[in-house]
């Protein structure tokens, strides 16, 4: 009797692929023990984080502008953890939590927030404008929706120089409505370029709902008109995103052309630190938090599938803690750059 040959995993995931839905999202991947804590970890540092950034604005150690990614964690880790080495990334001014997740350290991050030489920018650049060309993370873009046009300049390099890697450009619901994004959709479905496009939506363009700014509020629709291909994730789940992410980039790389993600996600706080979010209920942010929340959504499956204490979850706060603590120590005594700096990495 003849035996059926066995499918590894990426022919069950092309074939899954292949009968779902055009459009929809596959299934959340299936996280093992040790995907489980670096998800987990992941995004608490950038949460933990987020908070003491909160803090030491409201302080005063930080000026200008500054974004919270508190809410949205799960939508970058997920994604880095479909990337590999030399993919790169690139966002707009909501950009502490792609940092971290690129592998940025957070005492360079918290001290460009501080405007400190030892910052990534060496403090001349604050929340918006922060590079790591080591860690493949082309910022942080103060102007909105710019980040996409230079995002698929990245994917032409790499399509140019044959070198295997994407381009992953995040941007949010707002942004979507920029004139340069479908200039850049238009570019890179002709080139076919490897570009994933990230649309954060969480809902509120600066403070107006989705509903009442966007004539087209399914986002994953945005390329159609482009040829570009897109679907719906669930935003709030580190697992849906590292599979949708997989599957993108997996589509980047063969050559086929960009595709667009929306993740549908929820930032907890105001659009910036200055922004009290009074168009929203507090009923309306709290139930996000209380059945939605990408963290404590990885807490409860690492608590039922007893990989993980009580004790041991609390050992990965407070080492996190101390991680942001140090963070925000080095912050704030860390020397401000000399005067010099201020004709440095300029062209006159």
């Amino acid at each position: 009797m003849a035996t059926r040959a066995k499918r590894t995993p990426a022919a069950k995931a092309k074939a899954s692929s292949s009968s779902r839905k055009k459009g929809t999202a596959p299934e959340p991947a299936d996280f093992n023990k040790d995907q489980e804590f670096a998800g987990y970890r992941d995004m608490l540092l950038i949460r933990r984080f987020e908070e003491k950034a909160g803090q030491l604005y409201g302080m005063g150690f930080i000026g200008g502008f500054c974004h919270l990614y508190i809410g949205q964690e799960a939508v970058v880790v997920g994604m880095q953890m479909a990337l590999k080495e030399g993919d790169q990334v690139i966002t707009g001014y909501r950009d502490h939590g792609h940092m971290l997740a690129c592998g940025m350290e957070a005492r360079g991050v918290m001290a460009e927030l501080t405007g400190r030489r030892g910052g990534y920018s060496r403090g001349k650049g604050g929340s918006m404008h922060m590079f790591s060309k080591e860690k493949h993370f082309y910022g942080g873009h103060g102007i909105v929706g710019a980040q996409v046009s230079l995002g698929t300049g990245l994917a032409f390099a790499n399509r140019y120089r044959d070198n295997g890697n994407i381009s992953t450009a995040y941007f949010g619901d707002g942004a979507s409505n920029q004139g340069q994004v479908y200039e850049s959709f238009n570019m890179a479905s002709l080139w076919k370029l490897p570009v994933i496009y990230v649309i954060e939506n969480n809902r509120y363009a600066m403070g107006t709902a989705v509903s009442r700014s966007s004539a087209e509020t399914d986002f994953s629709h945005r390329g159609l008109s482009f040829k570009i291909p897109g679907m719906q994730v669930d935003g709030m789940d580190v697992r849906a995103v590292k599979a949708a992410g997989e599957e993108a980039a997996e589509w980047c790389r063969s050559g086929k052309g960009p595709m667009i993600l929306e993740m549908m996600t929820y930032r907890y706080r105001g659009h910036s630190m200055s922004d009290p979010a009074k168009y929203r209920s507090k009923d309306e942010v709290q139930k996000m938090r209380s059945e939605h929340d990408p963290i404590e959504q990885v807490k409860a499956r690492l608590g039922d599938k007893k990989w993980a204490t009580e004790e041991e979850l609390k050992t990965v706060d407070r080492e996190v803690r101390e991680i942001v603590a140090d963070a925000a120590e080095f912050a704030q005594s860390d020397p401000e750059p000399d005067a010099s700096e201020l004709f440095t990495d300029i062209t006159i």
